[in-house]
Protein backbone atom coordinates (compact mmCIF):
# COMPACT_ATOMS: atom_id res chain seq x y z
CA UNK A 1 0.00 0.00 0.00
CA UNK A 2 2.01 3.30 -0.87
CA UNK A 3 0.49 6.18 0.10
CA UNK A 4 1.76 9.93 -1.72
CA UNK A 5 2.36 12.21 0.57
CA UNK A 6 4.75 14.67 1.42
CA UNK A 7 3.92 15.63 5.22
CA UNK A 8 3.17 13.09 7.89
CA UNK A 9 0.24 14.75 8.43
CA UNK A 10 -1.59 14.29 4.81
CA UNK A 11 0.15 10.41 4.42
CA UNK A 12 -2.47 10.31 7.93
CA UNK A 13 -4.97 12.07 6.66
CA UNK A 14 -4.59 9.60 3.54
CA UNK A 15 -5.40 6.85 5.26
CA UNK A 16 -8.19 4.18 5.89
CA UNK A 17 -10.20 5.73 9.06
CA UNK A 18 -9.60 2.47 10.95
CA UNK A 19 -6.17 2.97 10.74
CA UNK A 20 -5.64 6.49 11.03
CA UNK A 21 -5.85 6.75 14.82
CA UNK A 22 -3.73 3.81 15.38
CA UNK A 23 -1.02 5.18 13.49
CA UNK A 24 -1.51 9.14 14.63
CA UNK A 25 -1.23 7.08 18.02
CA UNK A 26 2.23 5.33 16.73
CA UNK A 27 3.56 8.67 15.57
CA UNK A 28 3.29 10.53 18.40
CA UNK A 29 4.54 7.72 20.81
CA UNK A 30 7.65 7.52 18.60
CA UNK A 31 7.96 11.54 18.51
CA UNK A 32 7.55 11.24 22.21
CA UNK A 33 10.06 8.91 23.07
CA UNK A 34 12.91 9.43 20.33
CA UNK A 35 15.91 11.12 21.93
CA UNK A 36 16.82 14.35 20.17
CA UNK A 37 18.59 14.46 17.05
CA UNK A 38 16.24 12.44 14.74
CA UNK A 39 13.83 14.06 12.73
CA UNK A 40 10.50 13.53 11.21
CA UNK A 41 10.15 13.34 7.72
CA UNK A 42 8.04 11.08 4.63
CA UNK A 43 11.16 8.87 3.99
CA UNK A 44 10.01 5.61 1.41
CA UNK A 45 6.57 7.24 1.29
CA UNK A 46 6.05 5.95 4.68
CA UNK A 47 6.48 8.06 8.24
CA UNK A 48 9.91 8.47 9.13
CA UNK A 49 12.54 8.98 11.74
CA UNK A 50 16.16 10.04 10.24
CA UNK A 51 19.60 11.01 11.38
CA UNK A 52 19.13 14.08 9.33
CA UNK A 53 22.81 14.82 6.86
CA UNK A 54 23.26 17.58 9.68
CA UNK A 55 24.60 15.18 12.16
CA UNK A 56 25.48 12.77 9.57
CA UNK A 57 26.15 14.24 5.71
CA UNK A 58 27.48 10.80 4.25
CA UNK A 59 23.38 9.52 4.63
CA UNK A 60 22.38 6.19 4.02
CA UNK A 61 25.26 4.31 2.02
CA UNK A 62 22.44 3.04 -0.72
CA UNK A 63 21.47 6.39 -1.80
CA UNK A 64 23.82 9.30 -0.24
CA UNK A 65 21.28 12.44 -1.02
CA UNK A 66 18.82 10.34 1.69
CA UNK A 67 19.42 10.89 5.57
CA UNK A 68 20.01 7.93 7.40
CA UNK A 69 16.99 5.86 8.35
CA UNK A 70 16.26 4.69 11.43
CA UNK A 71 12.49 4.11 11.96
CA UNK A 72 9.25 3.85 9.67
CA UNK A 73 5.36 3.92 10.48
CA UNK A 74 3.07 2.69 7.70
CA UNK A 75 0.12 1.24 6.59
CA UNK A 76 0.72 -1.90 4.41
CA UNK A 77 -2.45 -3.63 3.20
CA UNK A 78 -3.19 -5.87 5.72
CA UNK A 79 -1.33 -4.46 9.15
CA UNK A 80 0.31 -1.54 10.34
CA UNK A 81 4.25 -1.93 10.42
CA UNK A 82 7.24 -0.53 12.68
CA UNK A 83 10.55 -0.82 10.73
CA UNK A 84 12.85 -0.02 13.11
CA UNK A 85 16.73 -0.54 12.12
CA UNK A 86 18.01 -1.16 15.62
CA UNK A 87 16.19 -3.89 16.04
CA UNK A 88 17.69 -5.29 12.75
CA UNK A 89 21.53 -4.12 13.64
CA UNK A 90 21.60 -4.90 17.74
CA UNK A 91 21.02 -8.06 18.51
CA UNK A 92 20.53 -7.49 22.14
CA UNK A 93 18.22 -4.76 21.56
CA UNK A 94 16.23 -7.37 19.16
CA UNK A 95 16.22 -10.02 21.79
CA UNK A 96 15.12 -7.20 24.51
CA UNK A 97 12.33 -6.37 22.34
CA UNK A 98 11.17 -10.44 21.77
CA UNK A 99 11.01 -10.87 25.65
CA UNK A 100 9.16 -7.92 26.31
CA UNK A 101 6.68 -7.95 23.91
CA UNK A 102 4.69 -11.09 25.24
CA UNK A 103 4.69 -9.07 28.26
CA UNK A 104 2.02 -6.39 26.89
CA UNK A 105 0.33 -8.36 24.04
CA UNK A 106 -1.20 -11.75 24.42
CA UNK A 107 -0.84 -12.44 20.47
CA UNK A 108 1.66 -13.52 18.80
CA UNK A 109 4.66 -11.60 17.77
CA UNK A 110 4.98 -10.91 14.13
CA UNK A 111 8.36 -9.56 13.15
CA UNK A 112 10.49 -9.46 10.09
CA UNK A 113 14.24 -8.41 10.35
CA UNK A 114 13.21 -5.05 11.32
CA UNK A 115 9.49 -5.05 10.63
CA UNK A 116 6.79 -5.46 13.55
CA UNK A 117 3.73 -5.77 12.10
CA UNK A 118 0.01 -5.31 13.77
CA UNK A 119 -2.53 -6.82 11.76
CA UNK A 120 -4.93 -6.00 14.95
CA UNK A 121 -4.61 -2.55 15.48
CA UNK A 122 -5.99 -2.90 18.93
CA UNK A 123 -2.94 -4.76 19.88
CA UNK A 124 0.26 -1.86 19.31
CA UNK A 125 2.07 -1.93 22.40
CA UNK A 126 2.20 1.89 22.69
CA UNK A 127 4.01 1.54 25.45
CA UNK A 128 6.83 -1.23 24.51
CA UNK A 129 7.05 1.13 21.19
CA UNK A 130 7.98 4.15 23.17
CA UNK A 131 10.79 2.13 25.60
CA UNK A 132 12.15 0.92 22.54
CA UNK A 133 12.33 4.16 20.77
CA UNK A 134 14.30 5.69 23.97
CA UNK A 135 16.47 2.76 23.90
CA UNK A 136 19.05 4.52 20.72
CA UNK A 137 20.27 7.96 20.39
CA UNK A 138 21.09 8.91 17.08
CA UNK A 139 24.97 8.61 17.81
CA UNK A 140 24.76 5.09 18.96
CA UNK A 141 22.82 4.44 15.71
CA UNK A 142 25.33 6.15 13.69
CA UNK A 143 27.59 4.02 15.45
CA UNK A 144 25.96 0.89 14.73
CA UNK A 145 24.82 1.69 11.36
CA UNK A 146 28.70 1.97 10.57
CA UNK A 147 29.81 -1.10 11.94
CA UNK A 148 27.25 -3.68 11.26
CA UNK A 149 25.53 -2.42 8.04
CA UNK A 150 27.50 0.33 6.13
CA UNK A 151 29.29 -1.54 3.45
CA UNK A 152 32.92 0.08 2.95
Amino acid sequence: MTIDAKTPDKYIEKLPEDRQGAVSKLRETVKNNLPKGFQECISYNMIGYVVPHSLYPDGYHCSPKLPLPFINIASQKNFVAVYHSGIYADKNLYNWFVAEYPKHVKTKLDMGKSCIRFKNVNNIPYALIGELCQKMTPENWISLYEKNIKKS
